[in-house]
């Protein structure tokens, strides 16, 4: 989806957020720009592809095993040394112990399997029926667990179509309330698949939530002006407005059921129009909408935000992302989270090179000026906007110091290094030889081992006169 920026703010046609293929409903990014229904269609047609080049692959194998068995000696088969091995294997891993179900759920968990009982209770026959296949589908999930998450979500993507077209087709159910146990349906099995298939390890999500997280910390500067966000946070109810938002698109981590994170994201989202109404005085648009969600986000930071927009994208019940205010709500959020991936000086009407500037933190966009403030802005708020670029200029400061601290820091071990390497090389080329001290020379009458081989001393003669 191409997100439009112009002088007078952000702007994303109605039309781009809808299926690419033209069939109504709302599109995500996540499925390239098709809504659930065509974007399963198509992974329906290249998984046929797939199978087709693999059923391909597998003849050629099969010729490539005759051919073999050609080759080997009278009495022995290789297919069937093959399919020995194979079945070897096969019975091997089929009777190695499989871990047992953990039967020690949580509170939050037998909680929510009382509640869909309690539930399904009132439909007799057909609630019977839809218990006994959801039992079975969490059975047959269980020992699914090895599959890629793409394709645990297209299993239970066909379990909540098979559910909801036998409630239609045999049990003749009215379709509000086939509505009605789809949810129920939903916050019953993903209470107890969250953990499995929640950010899974196997997947990419966490580097994602990773960089996002970085994105936003690094644009922390952006400001409503710059966004063109028709919001004024100098009002007290539409300052109230915005903190309710971005605890609602905060809390969104901490539900379980994707309903409940879209919830979290409608309640953020009519927070966001309520601001936007008491600060113009008229109904909010789509344009001033998602400036201002953009906004929210940059200000909330929601943590593993990919992961919680992944998470919807795969295990929602598909009906709710396809038509109404959740799924409109959430592809506006799947959209503010592509702008701020890709936002540029040009997106905020900067120069590339404030926008460097601001980006590498050597500076911040001014505040508001005090002369600037209308009469019967609050003393308290201008004082409190003071303090902040106070502190904001205090950061900067903070941040050049250790920056010149760290460079100074790397700078010593380098010479140290530098010094311990000449002196090295100095100590190679000129290696240092000691050599034993030379030997005192010996008295004549010191008593000297080598003095018996000196001739005897010569003694004094009387001559006679």
């Amino acid at each position: 989806m191409s997100l439009k920026s112009e002088r007078r703010g952000i702007h994303v046609d109605q039309s781009e957020l809808l299926c690419k293929k033209g069939c109504g409903y709302y599109g995500n990014p996540a499925w390239q720009g098709f809504c659930s229904k065509c974007w399963r269609e198509e992974y329906h047609k290249a998984r046929q592809k797939q199978i087709q080049e693999d059923w391909e692959l597998a003849e050629r194998q099969a010729f490539f095993v005759v051919k073999m068995s050609d080759m080997l000696p009278p009495g022995l088969d290789y297919s069937e040394v093959a399919v020995s091995s194979l079945n070897t294997t096969e019975i091997q891993e089929a009777k190695a112990p499989s871990p047992s179900i953990n039967r020690q759920t949580s509170i939050e968990t037998d909680r929510v399997t009382k509640e869909f009982i309690d539930f399904l209770k009132t439909f007799h026959k057909t609630g019977q029926e839809v218990y006994k296949q959801t039992k079975m589908f969490l059975e047959a999930m269980h020992y699914k667990r090895d599959l890629s998450i793409e394709e645990q979500s297209e299993c239970t993507q066909d379990f909540y179509q098979n559910v909801a077209e036998r409630m239609q087709t045999r049990g003749k159910v009215p379709p509000e309330k086939v509505e009605k146990i789809m949810d129920q349906i939903e916050k019953h099995i993903m209470t107890r698949l969250y953990k499995f298939v929640f950010c899974p390890e196997t997947t990419d999500d966490e580097k994602k939530d990773l960089a996002i997280q970085k994105r936003i910390r690094a644009l922390h500067w952006v400001t409503p002006q710059m966004l063109c966000v028709p919001v004024n946070e100098e009002i007290p109810e539409v300052s109230d407005m915005v903190v309710k938002a971005i605890t609602d698109i905060i809390e969104m981590d901490s539900k379980r059921v994707p309903r409940d994170k879209l919830a979290c994201i409608t309640r953020c989202s009519k927070h966001i129009f309520n601001a936007i109404k008491i600060t113009k005085n008229e109904p909010a648009s789509a344009d001033d909408f998602l400036p201002t969600l953009i906004y929210i986000v940059l200000k909330g930071n929601p943590p593993r935000l990919q992961s919680n927009i992944q998470y919807i994208t795969r295990f929602c019940n598909p009906s709710r992302l396809m038509t109404g205010e959740d799924g409109y709500y959430f592809t506006n959020l799947c959209c503010a989270v592509a702008f701020i991936e890709k936002l540029d000086a040009q997106s905020l009407n900067l120069s590339q090179e404030d926008f460097d500037r601001y980006m590498s933190g050597q500076t911040s966009p001014r505040k508001q000026e005090p002369e600037s403030w209308s009469p019967e802005a609050c003393l308290g708020v201008k004082q409190m906007y003071k303090n902040l670029d106070l502190l904001s200029q205090l950061n900067e400061r903070q941040e050049r110091i250790m920056n010149e601290a760290k460079k100074l820091e790397k700078d010593l071990i380098d010479w140290t290094d530098g010094i311990a390497k000449e002196v090295q090389d100095i100590v190679e080329k000129y290696p240092l030889e000691i050599k034993p001290p030379n030997q005192p020379l010996a008295a004549i009458d010191s008593e000297n081992v080598e003095n018996d081989k000196l001739p005897p001393p010569l003694q004094p003669q009387v001559y006679a006169g």
